[in-house]
């Protein structure tokens, strides 16, 4: 019998400064199986990071080989924000950035591996592509607090991460680099 994905319920309480973005989300996330909560935590951190108006995990979460991880459209349906999670392959960035306005990559993973592994492929606008980490003990440290049900408060400003999950406070910077 095959697993089914666990479902995680997050109430989140969004401020970022740097972008003028305050909203209150209830966000439903299933974990697929083969799916760490690192991964997934990740893909709640870069939806929370991008919001806005047309915002959605994709359909087929990570098991979904048509869609990135996080996309935007707007009213027509149109792709506008491609947004892939982890060490995405090149082919589907150079397609999400061929296919939406602009893309993006968020990483748990290390940043400089990542880097390396899409360097010198064929990636549409690769040099306009931002790859955003986080640090790894932050990640390991938030993951750990990560129920079922969670309630969270994601600040940010001057490109620190404020993050309460569950009442326990922790921050990192978001690191970024462009992929070309």
């Amino acid at each position: 019998m095959a697993l089914s994905a666990t479902l995680h319920h997050f109430v989140v309480h969004l401020a970022d400064v740097d972008r003028g973005v305050y909203e209150e989300l209830e966000l439903r996330v299933a974990r697929h199986p083969s799916e760490t909560v690192e991964f997934m935590l990740t893909r709640v951190l870069a939806y929370c990071l991008e919001y806005e108006e047309g915002i959605t995990f994709s359909e087929g979460g990570v098991s979904s080989t048509d869609e990135p991880a996080v996309l935007v459209r707007d009213l027509t349906g149109r792709i506008t924000a491609w947004i892939e999670i982890g060490a995405p392959d090149a082919d589907r960035v150079h397609r999400g950035s061929k296919l939406a306005d602009r893309a993006a990559v968020y990483t748990h993973r290390d940043p400089v591996k990542v880097a390396a592994q899409l360097s010198g492929k064929r990636i549409h606008r690769a040099e306009t592509i931002p790859l955003y980490s986080f640090d790894r003990a932050f990640i390991d440290a938030a993951a750990a607090l990560i129920d079922r049900r969670n309630t969270v408060t994601v600040s940010v400003t001057e490109g620190e991460l404020f993050l309460e999950i569950n009442g326990t406070s922790l921050s990192t910077s978001v690191e970024q680099q462009l992929l070309g």
